[in-house]
């Protein structure tokens, strides 16, 4: 019964669409609380602090400094990852996965993480096609209501 019940809230999970970024769940941390323009300006992951937060989209973005911190707050849309912060390649083949914040690559001036170094590998091996497979299938996969947090349903017990 755990199965089916655990079955139905993944379908419905899917269903209802992700949120628009990924975040923690404790903190709904985005990057996993690493600093977003850090890839850009030190071309290398860098672990944001508390202290330089900045809540956006739902989530909490955190930076190395308060210059990286005013710098995402003047444009957040350049340095925020593609993908609301999903792992690129998962998004390509049609899905979402979490990230590992230091597997990501700037093309083009924008931010893509991957799952893993592995994934990333994978991703790489077409890096133009993958991008247009995601450009096209992310819309579909996020909840459009970005106003309201994403939740599951309530499963109804039946008599």
């Amino acid at each position: 019964m755990l199965l089916i019940a655990t079955g139905i809230l993944v379908t419905a999970n899917v269903a209802l669409g992700v949120p628009p970024i990924n975040r923690t769940v404790l903190g709904k941390l985005a990057v996993k609380g690493y600093d977003c323009v850090s890839y850009f300006e030190k071309g290398k992951a860098e672990k944001g602090t508390k202290e330089f937060s900045h809540k956006h989209r739902g989530a909490v973005w955190r930076f190395s400094t308060p210059k990286h911190l005013e710098t995402f707050k003047e444009n957040p849309k350049k340095y925020a990852p593609q993908y609301g912060g999903y792992c690129a390649w998962a998004v390509s083949q049609g899905s979402t996965a979490n990230i590992n914040p230091k597997a990501w690559k700037l093309v083009d001036g924008k931010l893509y993480l991957n799952y893993s170094n592995s994934i990333q590998a994978k991703w790489e091996e077409d890096i133009p096609g993958n991008i247009a497979k995601a450009d096209r299938i992310w819309p579909t996969l996020i909840d459009k209501n970005e106003k309201k947090p994403s939740t599951s349903p309530k499963l109804e017990k039946t008599p």
